[in-house]
């Protein structure tokens, strides 16, 4: 195996300007969600490219999942390449969204500036770099063994930044991972660290009321937004305190996430104002309604019923203990915190690439927040998934991202070192290979 690695390094070295302007390429597509723009065009440009390399693609639209919708389409792809005989399949899924740019930046978020080690723009990190990589290591490792078994899969999926629900929730509930053996998510959190899984998530909103009077007589009204003012208080009270007091055993990164959190995501109160900029003055009313999201993170060790009853505890408490307060709580969304086990074939099979590569052992992770593991996972029923990519994971989502050639040409050696493991075993499965999907 030794000198078959040393072939792949060398291929995947060849490749460094391919892989540069393939990155470029990926973010020069501002493929920014929401809403969700030019999920087709993302799709249609890794056919082709992938094309090249004897893969044959599927197109999948997610219809009528959230957002999706004629003028924003939530266009996934898969692309699979079989070998030469039976064996497994190895699956690489990345994202193809991005999150919107915000302020801050120095630099064209959309230019793909190549400065000395590292391309900048919106999405470089999370995830465009980590796709790239593997684009590369899948043909870097075809052309070093063409007689390979099994087969590979690369997918550009949509909407991982609000959910997944448009893409590998999708596909997971259309059965498309079904005859997988192994995936891997090529999330930006080091090139020499395995991320098992990640924390838990229950977004809700809620909501206080009030009664609307005059302005200049605000005795004769009830103030929604003092109301929600008062559920502030008791979090910083009593919530947050408790919730530092939590601590997991997962190896979750960076380490004031290993603890429970919770962030305000929005605070709304009043009558709405005129969409745009508003230059005029308010209504001159007491509010009589006012709402909060909040982003709750918990920990593998916290059970989903807990996490919901802290904070309708203090709702309640507030119905008792302060006059007028009424409320309502609505779920939007909730995550089970999932880890991978260390022994899995396909983190076994990273570990030993890091090794061969980085020249040490793995450092195991979890993420903070959640990514498309929990939809493979939960509605795919395939527990065998890590994700293992290059990039920083602090700079997702903020100004001036980029992503360092270096590691994703480190990354990229990792990958096709996976692939040696998992599609070069002496004695295959014995499952018959899939026909190959039409290209559209």
């Amino acid at each position: 195996m030794g000198d078959m690695s040393d072939a792949l390094t060398a291929a995947i070295a060849r490749r460094r300007d391919d892989l540069i302007t393939l990155t470029q390429d990926l973010i020069r597509m501002p493929t920014i969600n929401p809403p969700g723009h030019r999920y087709g065009e993302i799709c249609e440009y890794l056919d082709r490219r992938l094309h090249r390399s004897g893969f044959a693609s599927e197109y999948i639209r997610a219809y009528g999942t959230p957002g999706d919708s004629e003028k924003y389409p939530r266009w996934n792809l898969i692309a699979r390449r079989h070998g030469t005989r039976p064996g497994d399949c190895v699956h690489f899924n990345s994202h193809t969204d991005v999150v919107e740019v915000g302020r801050g930046w120095t630099r064209d978020p959309f230019g793909g500036d190549l400065d000395g080690d590292r391309i900048y723009g919106r999405g470089a990190c999370d995830m465009k770099g980590g796709l790239a990589a593997s684009v590369i290591a899948a043909e870097a490792f075809i052309e070093v063994h063409p007689d390979y078994a099994g087969s590979i899969e690369i997918s550009g999926t949509a909407d991982e930044e609000t959910g997944g629900f448009g893409g590998v929730a999708y596909l997971a509930g259309q059965g498309h991972f079904t005859h997988v053996d192994h995936v891997l998510i090529p999330e930006p959190l080091g090139e020499d660290c395995i991320c098992l899984g990640h924390r838990g998530v229950w977004w809700a909103e809620i909501e206080t009321y009030g009664e609307i009077a005059h302005g200049s007589m605000p005795f004769l009204g009830d103030c929604a937004i003092r109301h929600l003012g008062a559920v502030l208080q008791e979090f910083e009270d009593k919530l947050y305190p408790a919730l530092a007091r939590k601590r997991t055993d997962m190896p979750v990164i960076p380490e004031g996430a290993r603890k429970s959190t919770m962030n305000i995501n929005s605070f709304h109160g009043g009558e709405p104002e005129p969409e745009g900029r508003f230059d005029g003055l308010p209504a001159p009313n007491v509010p009589d309604r006012a709402r909060m999201v909040i982003d709750r993170r918990f920990l593998i060790e916290e059970d989903i019923r807990d996490v919901k009853r802290e904070i309708t505890e203090i709702l309640d408490g507030l119905t008792q203990n302060r006059k007028n307060f009424r409320y309502d709580i609505r779920e939007i969304q909730r995550v089970i915190p999932t880890m991978t086990d260390k022994t899995a074939p396909v983190a076994e099979a990273t570990a030993a690439g890091i090794r061969a590569t980085c020249g040490h052992a793995p450092r195991y992770v979890v993420s903070p927040g959640t990514y498309d593991q929990k939809h493979i996972a939960r509605i795919g029923r395939l527990k065998n998934c890590i994700a293992y990519g290059p990039g920083i994971l602090e700079l997702a989502h903020r100004p001036d991202e980029y992503i360092e050639v270096s590691a994703m040409e480190r990354s990229a050696t990792v990958m096709g070192k996976v692939l040696e493991r998992l599609l070069l075993a002496r004695h295959a499965p014995a499952t018959a290979p899939k026909p190959p999907t039409v290209r559209q």
